[in-house]
């Protein structure tokens, strides 16, 4: 698996290619702020062709380029439906009106498709399966590979920390129960590619990271990729 990532905007918010390989079709996952130029750069690199949009929640860090990577590509995205008006309205996701964007508006891309919890993504030759995860955001997902050990994070876990539960729609309990249930019943090889920072693994996160040690009462039972 071709798997290539950079920090996009001001906000460094992590935006990744997935392809089965170089030269073949690609998914982008999170394409934040200002993604286009480095994203393009990417794929030419690469020569990969972009056939759908995955966003792991709707906060604009996240989803600030989907409209327009959409529109020139004409493929759809791909988000949990708790999350899907942050698309057009990305300040309900921070408790911020439009005016704050300085007249940027921002809308949905012309296909929209809804994700929902265990569902099996068979896409650009790839097989990811989406976990919802709320707690960070109600829509909140993770996607992880079906043959490598591999699982897109967003912001539910970072190396050595989790995402913020304070803004509209979070809520620390509810974070705590989705790494439990979603990170915990992982192998400790897996790789965790977060939404900001660099990458992890579960079995590092589970021996060193605080939040983990809370959710362990609520881990599921242990799974394979």
């Amino acid at each position: 698996m071709l798997i290539d990532g950079f920090p996009a905007g001001s906000f460094q918010a992590n935006c990744y290619v997935v392809a089965p390989a170089a030269g073949e079709e690609c998914v982008i996952v999170d394409p934040g702020q200002d993604a286009v130029t480095a994203l393009e750069a990417k794929l030419r690199e690469h020569r990969l062709k972009p056939v759908a949009v995955l966003v792991t929640h709707g906060h604009l860090d996240h989803m600030w380029s989907v409209a327009p990577v959409c529109g020139a590509r004409n493929i759809p995205a791909y988000i949990h439906p708790d999350d899907r008006e942050l698309l057009s309205d990305p300040g309900k996701g921070i408790s911020l009106t439009a005016d704050v964007f300085g007249g940027l508006e921002f809308t949905e891309p012309d296909d929209v498709r809804e994700l929902s919890d265990g569902t099996a993504l068979s896409i650009a030759g790839l097989e990811l399966i989406v976990d919802h995860a709320p707690g960070h955001t109600r829509g909140s997902v993770t996607f992880r590979s079906a043959a490598e050990q591999v699982m897109f994070s967003g912001d539910l876990l970072f190396a050595g920390s989790i995402g913020r539960s304070d803004l509209p729609g979070g809520d620390y309990d509810t974070i705590i129960r989705s790494l439990g249930r979603v990170c915990l019943s992982l192998p400790d090889d897996t790789t965790v590619l977060p939404g900001h920072g660099p990458h992890t693994t579960i079995g590092r996160e589970r021996a060193t990271n605080p939040y983990l040690t809370e959710a362990a009462p609520f881990a599921g039972p242990t799974r394979g990729l």
